[in-house]
């Protein structure tokens, strides 16, 4: 018997690498890699860190002690790993937040002038899936939709903020009148797209270089919308899955963050158990107004900047303790649903963390990062700092991007994988 070939085998020479399309040799080992669920990712961000002297334990390995943080999520402690000791390199932009751009591609100097973002990590896992599902990702946010996805050409892909809308595009199906109209709709988008695509083009010879490089962001953003309207069409005609939970109503009041924060993580699992997307990302976003949470008397902005007033202390707790609590239901949740007999959460790696070390002082340096899920290793707290000196966020982020299947060596500022 002839031995049977990876389905990833590719033919390389010369510079250049070709896909082989699907051998006979491939079918066992292609049928046995189909046989297990499929692999999801899902990126949570709270975008104003977590005060550090409630998150690191003082004793690391698996017998760390628990911090006020950590007690949170004391139910799931065998299912994640805490990491200290991670960041991303040259993170002081033109604004002070500007670290939000890059938390999930690692572009140096964000905002900066002539800055050029690059593709984030979660859409690097969603152009490798493509359009195996109805959504190749799906971007969520608290706020606004401001987001941490870029395409390749690192074009912002905005998020999703109404749980009602993105149930309904995930689960609620229209009249054939509406799904008519909807089909017309995409058709003549394609048809002003490649319209605007070919006078884009035409522009470009005559254009200055700064020129050139809006215009190749805004082409990316056009060609990004093309494949979109091409993904949609094929799925037109599929029925969309059906479940039993409720739709939600949005919480229109921009004070209840946390409110929010758990409609949208509520949704997660759904979509991911209905496989409607393998791909999620969600940040959890300041709102510049008082949380309703009591007790708290300021904005979530200016407490993460305390200065070390406790008074603003006690509050930033209350706040970041309101969102670890959210984590920690959105561990549950996951742990309570099952796929092809597994538990969601084994098939989902999740990250849950943010792109400040230190909100007081704008420090993007060693930031919080937890790692579920994704039949790891857990239970324990990792610190890998050395000195001052932190390890590239890019190591894990190409460690999860070959369990997700990639074939990669290499991601942003990663220096290698990560290993624990």
């Amino acid at each position: 018997m002839s031995p049977s070939i990876n389905r990833r085998t590719m033919l390389r020479g010369a510079g250049v690498a070709m896909a082989l399309p699907m051998l006979e040799s491939m079918q066992p080992a292609f049928a046995s890699m189909e046989a297990r669920p499929p692999k999801r990712m899902v990126m949570i961000c709270t975008a104003l860190g977590l005060y550090p002297e409630n998150l690191w334990p003082e004793v690391i390995g698996r017998d760390y002690n628990t911090t006020p943080y950590l007690e949170l999520l004391a139910q799931h402690r065998d299912e994640f790993t805490l990491f200290s000791g991670l960041s991303h390199e040259d993170q002081t932009g033109r604004q002070p937040h500007d670290s939000e751009l890059t938390w999930l591609t690692s572009a140096r100097k964000p905002g900066t002038g002539g800055f050029q973002n690059s593709i984030s990590v979660d859409q690097m896992v969603a152009n490798q899936y493509g359009n195996q599902t109805r959504f190749p990702s799906v971007t969520l946010g608290t706020a606004h939709s401001r987001s941490q996805s870029f395409t390749s050409g690192g074009v912002m892909i905005p998020a999703e903020t109404s749980p009602a809308k993105l149930f309904a595009k995930l689960f609620l199906s229209g009249r054939p009148n509406e799904v008519r109209q909807q089909k017309r709709r995409l058709d003549d988008g394609r048809s002003i797209l490649d319209q605007v695509a070919d006078q884009t083009r035409k522009l470009k010879r005559s254009s200055s270089r700064s020129d050139n490089r809006l215009l190749a962001e805004y082409l990316e953003s056009v060609r990004q919308a093309e494949r979109d309207i091409g993904d949609q069409q094929d799925w037109m005609d599929r029925p969309k899955p059906q479940v039993d939970e409720p739709a939600p109503s949005d919480i229109l009041d921009p004070r209840d963050l946390i409110g929010r924060t758990r409609l949208l993580t509520g949704l997660i699992p759904l979509m991911l158990q209905t496989d409607s997307t393998r791909v999620v990302t969600l940040m959890i976003q300041d709102h510049f107004v008082v949380p309703t949470i009591n007790g708290v008397t300021g904005n979530h902005h200016n407490l993460s900047h305390h200065g070390q007033d406790t008074t603003k202390i006690q509050q930033l707790q209350m706040i970041e303790s309101e969102i670890v609590r959210c984590f920690n239901d959105f561990l549950g949740d996951m742990k309570g649903r099952t796929d092809g007999g597994s538990r969601l959460l084994d098939e989902t790696s999740i990250l849950f963390g943010s792109n400040l070390g230190n909100a007081n002082a704008h420090h993007a340096k060693n930031l919080p990062i937890f790692l579920a899920g994704g039949r790891y290793k857990h239970g324990q707290y990792v610190n890998l700092r050395k000195g001052l000196h932190d390890q590239p966020l890019c190591n894990l982020f190409v460690k999860l991007m070959q369990d997700a299947g990639l074939e990669i060596e290499e991601f942003g500022q990663s220096s290698g994988v990560l290993s624990w």
